[in-house]
């Protein structure tokens, strides 16, 4: 059975539905990731606003009306996205195909469920459109800085975090031998955890030593947290400042977000504004 090529008008179709959808770097395409910024937003603040029981019980039918008119959207923008590329199983079980894939599942899943019984399973498929948000990624044009001078410090970060529990585990061990259960330490788990509540200034209040000795640590455990919870914020500042100095970060184009420009640019390579 002999195989015909595709027509030069197909192929012509879905090179430019390509450019529009993948692509940024033309008019149509930055309109295109525009509008579908502005909708990601605009649903994620009506599924936000929808479970406040008040807007919820008073615009509930609207609510689903707005969700259902984005769903849709973002169903065709789901077929699209498949038609338009060459290797459309790649985009379905990408990251990003899963996450477009299950921002539109819930809505559909949802005329399954019925009886006030499934109530709860309703508020889960509702929550899970929440992964719609994690669309935006793509758009943050220094994401990618973040994310190298995140992996560049893990190593650091990750031996700060196994010192900081074992000084948790040290002092909520501590506070178990000193207060006891008579004080409400009931166990070592317990007060590990009042260990990192303290620790992190966070400082609930539900567990408080009573006696002289334990509030003692207590205030050591305070005087500790404050000094080592800015460490981590200096490990990262000092790696981001590596990768943007490496990367050219400093040399930012205001006018289409470019990085990576020679130091001594005075132009944007890309559209020619002046940096």
């Amino acid at each position: 059975m002999t195989a015909f090529p595709p027509s030069a008008d197909k192929v012509a179709w879905r090179h430019t539905l390509y450019r529009v959808i993948y692509e940024a770097d033309t008019t149509t395409g930055k309109w295109f990731d525009i509008l579908l910024i502005i909708s990601i937003l605009l649903s994620v603040g009506s599924v936000m606003l929808s479970s406040v029981t008040e807007l919820h019980a008073r615009y509930g039918l609207y609510f689903n009306r707005i969700e259902w008119c984005f769903t849709l959207l973002f169903t065709i923008e789901y077929i699209l996205r498949i038609l338009s590329t060459g290797r459309p199983l790649r985009y379905i079980f990408s990251f990003y195909g899963i996450v477009d894939l299950l921002s539109i599942i819930p809505t559909y899943l949802s005329l399954l469920v019925a009886g006030t019984s499934y109530f709860l399973v309703i508020r889960i498929l509702r929550i899970l459109r929440i992964f719609r948000i994690l669309k935006l990624a793509p758009y943050v044009t220094q994401g990618n800085l973040l994310g190298r001078a995140l992996l560049a410090s893990r190593q650091k970060i990750t031996i700060f975090l196994f010192v900081v529990s074992t000084l948790i585990v040290i002092f909520g061990s501590a506070m178990y031998l000193i207060e006891g259960p008579e004080n409400g330490f009931t166990s070592i788990p317990r007060s590990v955890y009042w260990a990192i509540v303290t620790l992190t200034t966070v400082g609930y209040g539900d567990i408080a030593p009573k006696t002289e000795l334990g509030q003692g640590l207590a205030a050591l455990v305070m005087i500790i947290g404050y000094a080592i919870i800015a460490v981590p914020t200096g490990i990262f500042t000092v790696e981001l400042t590596k990768t943007m100095s490496k990367s050219g970060g400093e040399r930012l184009c205001v006018g289409c977000g470019k990085t990576g420009h020679e130091v001594d640019a005075v132009y944007c390579d890309r559209c020619g504004a002046k940096l």
